[in-house]
């Protein structure tokens, strides 16, 4: 009992105060979203909907392009830790400005009995669920039996929780909002594309700093292309939902995505910066096409008085995506990488000509091993960031097939019923 209790407490400083603080801003911050999105469909009316949506993709879309840019830029000017520091001024000006602002499109409030017990079992598998993405690379992954400990938490309170609320009158969150063939398939969608966007995002960056020798600064000025044409891309799309079938749109746009993504599954080392930034600035075009539509088209696909819950469960899930997106996508690079140097350093040089080329150059025996084995993780690298970015490309090409399965949203989405 004693040896257990140490290990909780070795795991818990282990953890320290930023996973601590993730959750926490998790907490706070999983709200944004869903009610940003409410609030806007409700102060606008139902024929501007569609604009609505688009200015709201447009405010979300300009993040991939100012936040790379400024958190490179203070990684390399202070210390990463420094780039938490930015949302204190930015929250202590908006929220009184929005507080003043929205204070008169507050509607009555209904007071429903709080399900303590799902909010429990939600904190529960999602804290161990977060916790073990986290930290799962670090530990092994299964080989730890830290890791196992908190899978089987994930998986049990998970199995409970569904039991819960499919059973409770006042669910903490209304998981029958997936009777609706055209929220499910939705959801699905943009989960199943949004993981794949974000793992890219993750896999550029890390890429271009461990193997091509970028800065953050640099990283970040590279990977913000992506957000450039997407933020005119939005408005437009916003222009054409009221005439086009949205599945049609976020067919188009995840179309787009795999054909951008399969080009960017064949780089090599000498890649030079536009050779790397104009993929991603043309990936940034297919960004509207698939999010505004796809979020318009889950919501419409369910009734006024479920939109709410809808909203929150959708952004919940494309959260959730990321997360997992991220955890997968760094795992696999790494074990990829991995066993392309095993492979290539078995066929590299089996007769010793290389090293005794480099060693007639003027280099020892160990500085001529040296060099060929940093060529050869170079081209491991490589060879595992093109391999991962192909498995992005299928996931593009998936969730664009998944989309049909979605009927046509038979009304627009009208937040005007929606209580909160």
């Amino acid at each position: 009992m004693f040896g257990l209790f140490s290990t909780l407490c070795g795991v818990a400083q282990s953890l320290g105060l930023l996973v601590f603080a993730r959750i926490m801003q998790g907490l706070a911050g999983g709200l944004l979203m869903p009610l940003s999105q409410t609030l806007l469909l409700r102060i606008f009316p139902k024929e501007k909907a569609n604009a609505a949506m688009a200015l709201w993709a447009m405010t979300t879309l300009v993040a991939p392009v100012l936040g790379p840019i400024l958190g490179g830029a203070i990684c390399d000017a202070y210390s990463w830790p420094f780039i938490f520091f930015i949302n204190v001024p930015l929250a202590a000006i908006c929220a009184p400005i929005a507080w003043r602002m929205l204070k008169r499109y507050e509607t009555e409030k209904t007071r429903a009995p709080i399900d303590r017990i799902g909010l429990a079992l939600l904190i529960l598998f999602v804290g161990a669920l977060q916790i073990m993405l986290d930290t799962g690379k670090d530990e092994g992954w299964f080989e730890s039996a830290w890791i196992c400990g908190l899978a089987v938490v994930a998986v049990v309170g998970f199995c409970a929780f569904v039991i819960w609320q499919l059973t409770e009158k006042h669910p903490i969150v209304d998981l029958k909002v997936f009777r609706h063939r055209g929220f499910t398939a939705s959801v699905v969608t943009l989960s199943l594309a949004y993981g794949a966007m974000f793992a890219a995002n993750v896999l550029t960056p890390q890429w271009l700093q461990t193997h091509m020798g970028y800065t953050s600064t640099w990283a970040g000025m590279t990977t913000a292309w992506s957000g450039v044409l997407a933020v005119f891309a939005a408005p437009i799309v916003g222009a054409r939902m009221a005439k086009v079938d949205p599945r049609r749109l976020v067919f188009v746009g995840l179309v787009w995505l795999t054909f951008v993504t399969g080009l960017r599954a064949f780089v090599t080392d000498d890649y030079t910066y536009w050779q790397i930034s104009v993929p991603l600035m043309l990936a940034g075009l297919g960004l509207p096409f698939f999010f505004v539509p796809l979020t318009a088209l889950s919501l419409g696909s369910v009734h006024p008085n479920e939109v709410a819950s809808a909203a929150g469960l959708q952004n919940f899930l494309r959260t959730l995506s990321g997360a997992v997106a991220t955890s997968v996508v760094t795992t696999a690079w790494e074990d990829k990488a991995a066993y392309a140097h095993a492979e290539l350093a078995g066929l590299s040089d089996r007769n010793g000509d290389t090293v005794s080329t480099l060693m007639h150059g003027g280099m020892s025996h160990e500085q001529a091993l040296v060099s060929l084995n940093h060529m050869v993780e170079g081209q491991s690298v490589t060879i595992a960031t093109n391999q991962v970015m192909m498995l992005i490309t299928f996931a593009f090409a998936i969730s664009a097939m998944i989309i049909w399965l979605a009927p046509r949203p038979a009304h627009a989405v009208d937040m005007t019923k929606a209580g909160h």
